[in-house]
């Protein structure tokens, strides 16, 4: 796919993903959710890829849902027979197949916040591993005060993150807040000034390739996110159990353990591609059409 919204660009191991609509600051379209979905396929396939950082052109990160089509923005698919059918996949919301996607990810993602983050712009963010932003960045989560409801996914992943009574209080309000605040209430990792800000992404990315075997962190990354809602840790020792004894069985575990002993760097030849274990994924799989 030839990217209309988006700029991709891959060196050393970590992509980039820029939203690249700058004169609308990068607001946020069906298309653009296409495209980002198809990134990310691109991004899980390539083993060369060991983290990708999502950031926006101009002076904005998102600033939320492209509303230049006037009242009726959120009111897609009027006068068609299938609206009538909730649950109809033309129902679906944009920003929600994009979360599911990045849920699904196998690579760690990281965010660089460069400027507002709005609407969608903020709640795309939540599925990320990290979040890094300018200290010049805002955020907010604006949907009660356009007379819808939260979006992408973000009833689930920003209690989550912040705490149930933060992401009310945010979402109540629906205001847009600083840098600072987001920091505070746990949205954002850290801040760094605006020309610090990609460095700082790319050093972090370095640290999650470097040394580590790419196969176990994808493993990782499901881990972690997937038991999120288990409903006992029964179910974690199960799966981290299977991962430990065929993990142990494959070339990257002896490789970690020799490297170790002979106090050299590790050359892990696993492939996420081809090697990951036969039981995953153990959930059922999604789809994001």
């Amino acid at each position: 796919m030839q990217y209309e919204t988006l700029l991709f660009d891959v060196e050393d191991g970590i992509a980039t993903v820029t939203l690249n609509r700058p004169e609308k600051l990068n607001a946020f379209t069906r298309q653009m959710a296409k495209e980002v979905i198809d990134v990310l396929d691109r991004v899980d396939s390539d083993d060369a890829i060991g983290a990708v950082i999502f950031t926006g052109a101009g002076r904005a990160f998102c600033a939320g849902a492209d509303v230049s089509g006037g009242e009726n923005t959120f009111a897609f698919g009027m006068g068609n027979d299938y609206m009538d059918d909730l649950g109809n996949e033309a129902v679906r919301d944009g920003g929600g197949r994009v979360t599911l996607r990045m849920f699904d990810c196998i690579k760690p993602m990281i965010a660089a916040v460069n400027g507002p983050a709005v609407g969608v712009g903020a709640t795309m963010l939540l599925p990320m591993d990290v979040r890094l932003a300018s200290d010049t960045a805002r955020f907010g989560f604006p949907f009660t005060r356009r007379g819808i409801v939260p979006e992408s996914c973000s009833s689930w992943f920003l209690p989550r993150l912040v705490g149930i009574s933060q992401a009310l209080q945010w979402c109540y309000k629906g205001n847009v807040f600083p840098a600072q605040e987001a920091l505070q209430g746990g949205l954002v990792n850290a801040l760094h000034s605006p020309e610090d800000l990609l460095p700082a992404a790319r050093a972090l990315a370095r640290e999650f390739i470097d040394s580590t075997a790419p196969v176990s962190v994808a493993l990782t990354r499901q881990l972690l996110w997937k038991m999120m809602t288990a409903d006992h840790p029964m179910e974690a020792h199960n799966i981290e159990s299977r991962g430990v004894y065929v993990r142990g069985r494959q070339s990257d575990s002896k490789e970690g353990v020799k490297s170790f002993l002979e106090k050299r760097p590790a050359q892990y030849t696993d492939k996420p591609s081809k090697d990951m274990p036969a039981f995953y994924p153990w959930w059922e799989p999604r789809r994001y059409e």
